[in-house]
């Protein structure tokens, strides 16, 4: 007879007092089970719970040794690895800070992180990455110690020592019971990390947060899939990038707080085999990757034939309808029938064992949302920012799936609502600041509340509904607000447009930047017969017209002040790479408007 498992079980972390003690409990009851995997020539390779656990309390008696001390900012600069959790673990368990760093960082944004921090050290995976942050470390004040997870051939020297990560991470179970005992003082108070937002308006921040606010969005989302789901031996697959407040929390600290074994994607060309691969029962992912698994899912239907063609558009009519609540009797039959046909071969590219997929970071369309659920994929919307931990607020089926909601708040979290409609939020998961900027706090933390700077409502159910963020709002020259993540959401969903970003402040009319969808670019040349470029087609009548179109498909379903009146074509996709994407894949307004400036104010001219 199986075990019954205990309740409320997501209680249980309350009772730690910081994340470390966390992971050294929950390594104790892991023991010899796996617990990290990464994919090494070829095969997937783990590391138990054990072993982790000697290697964490090995390095941070190292860090101890080679001279850092308690409050002592670390650079971390890596892929997504076993080696980036037992880095970080290792880091706040010798009583140190961790600066989480973004691999696709420029050499100016490395500068002003360890400038901004202070950081004394820095791990870093590799040659490469070790070189591009090379000229940074060695003009910095403050940093004197690189530690390279692989060998480091960077060619240079500089004021600083250098370790071989093999070195640092020999460790036995004594050192465990040693580090276990020695982290115990550490308070939910204490700042645990230092993780600088994505700059999509300027320079980023360093946001505190404290051991708490983590261990706040541990139990919260823990709540969730047991409440909902049950919550049994977990897999995650981690594919955003760690240096990121969402996956950070939800990706490597939430798993880590119900015991669940966590496996580090090869990234974005091998994803889908991965996900077929490892078979994961939760996933954390950004809406951009919905949409383009969206994408490939049509393609891929399409190819197959009437039947399925029939069935998915049947499937996607089922799903609005019963998203509007207007579900019709008859459509029981067809439901069995989708639940025999497509829904399990979709599921089956997904690992076939999917219990949610969360998806944060930025808004979620909801029509990206029904797509999913009409194919029997549970797609919850969370929400949140890095100044809370992240995680604020995440849809749930006990409240109802509706798409244009992000749910109700977190378990222990107080969300209401300001007079100019911008969303307050109040609890431990809230930061304590910014990091050597007291300005920028003051204007975000108010009497105990943190102002998001998003602007919502609080629908009957309790679920939090998100419009826009308030410093993005569009004020035409009417005095008319236009939320423009709303509007670019909706072109993105055409076939024609890969990216989009629209503008109209204090202008009569919205305007939009358009980046054409490369592979539907290259299908309309082929069909018109004129030879495939980039930028050469943006001159091709036929071609504007084809994307009009578009445009006014979306129009149709605007209102009037939001509708695209002109727009233009951008040069090349917007990208991390030309600065006018965060690694989170957000797009940078103040960088495309200062490249597009004259492009985008002459469509007003014309």
């Amino acid at each position: 007879m199986a075990r019954k498992k205990a309740k409320n079980r997501y209680l249980e972390i309350d009772h730690y007092q910081n994340l470390v003690s966390m992971f050294f409990d929950r390594a104790r009851q892991g023991g010899d089970k796996p617990f990290l995997h990464a994919k090494i020539d070829g095969a997937w390779q783990a590391t138990s719970w054990a072993d982790a656990a000697r290697q964490v309390a090995a390095l941070a008696k190292s860090l101890q040794r080679i001279g850092l001390k308690k409050g002592d900012r670390v650079m971390l600069v890596s892929e997504n690895r076993p080696e980036w959790c037992i880095a970080d673990l290792g880091i706040m368990a010798a009583g140190c800070i961790t600066v989480p760093t973004y691999t696709t960082n420029t050499a100016t944004d490395h500068q002003h992180i360890l400038d901004n921090s202070g950081a004394h050290a820095v791990i870093v995976s590799d040659s490469k990455l070790a070189k591009n942050l090379l000229p940074s470390v060695i003009s910095s004040s403050d940093a004197n110690i690189i530690i390279g997870i692989a060998d480091l051939r960077i060619g240079q020297s500089g004021d600083f020592d250098l370790y071989r990560w093999a070195d640092l991470v020999q460790g036995s179970d004594a050192d465990v019971a040693e580090v276990t005992e020695q982290v115990a003082g550490i308070t939910r108070e204490e700042t645990a990390c230092i993780i600088y937002t994505s700059g999509t308006g300027g320079k980023p921040r360093g946001v505190m947060q404290h051991h708490g606010a983590i261990l706040h969005n541990t139990k919260g989302p823990a709540e969730v899939i047991e409440t909902d789901f049950g919550w049994d031996d977990e897999v995650f697959l981690s594919f955003l990038p760690l240096s990121h407040a969402y996956e950070h929390s939800a990706g490597q600290f939430f798993p880590m707080g119900i015991g669940a074994q966590i496996y580090y994607s090869e990234g974005l060309e091998k994803l889908a085999s991965n996900i077929e691969e490892v078979r994961p029962t939760i996933m954390v992912v950004v809406p951009r990757l919905f949409e383009v698994l969206r994408a490939r899912l049509i393609k891929t239907v399409e190819k197959q034939g009437k039947m399925p063609n029939y069935l998915l558009g049947k499937a996607l009519a089922l799903g609005e309808r019963e998203a509007e609540g207007k579900r019709r009797k008859r459509d029981k039959l067809m439901d069995l029938l989708l639940d025999r046909t497509l829904r399990p071969k979709v599921q089956q590219r997904f690992g076939g064992r999917i219990k949610a997929m969360v998806s944060g970071g930025a808004p979620l369309n909801p029509e990206i949302g029904t797509f999913f659920q009409s194919l029997g994929l549970t797609l919850l919307q969370g929400y949140g920012q890095t100044e809370s931990g992240p995680i604020i607020a995440c849809n749930r089926p006990s409240t109802g799936l509706k798409m244009d909601t992000v749910g109700p708040p977190m378990i222990d979290t107080e969300v209401r609502i300001a007079e100019d409609g911008e969303i307050l939020v109040r609890g431990e998961l809230v930061m304590h600041g910014y990091w050597r900027n007291q300005e920028e706090t003051d204007k975000v933390l108010k009497d105990g509340w943190l102002h998001t700077g998003d602007i919502g409502h609080i629908d009957e159910a309790g679920r939090l509904a998100i419009t826009d963020r308030k410093k993005d709002l569009i004020v035409n020259d009417k005095g008319d607000n236009v939320a423009p993540q709303k509007v670019e959401g909706m072109l993105t969903l055409q076939p024609e447009i890969l990216q989009a970003m629209i503008t109209g402040d204090r202008k009569p009319y919205m305007v939009g930047l358009i980046v054409p969808d490369p592979e539907w670019a290259l299908e309309w040349s082929r069909e018109q017969d004129v030879p495939y470029d980039f930028i050469e087609l943006q001159d091709n009548p036929a071609f504007k017209t084809a994307v009009r179109e578009a445009i006014d498909r979306v129009n149709q379903d605007l209102s009037v002040i939001e509708k695209v009146r002109r727009f233009a074509f951008a040069d090349e996709p917007f990208a991390i790479e030309n600065e006018e994407l965060t690694p989170s894949m957000k797009i940078r307004r103040h960088v495309i408007r200062e490249r597009y400036l004259e492009r985008m104010d002459a469509l007003y001219k014309k």
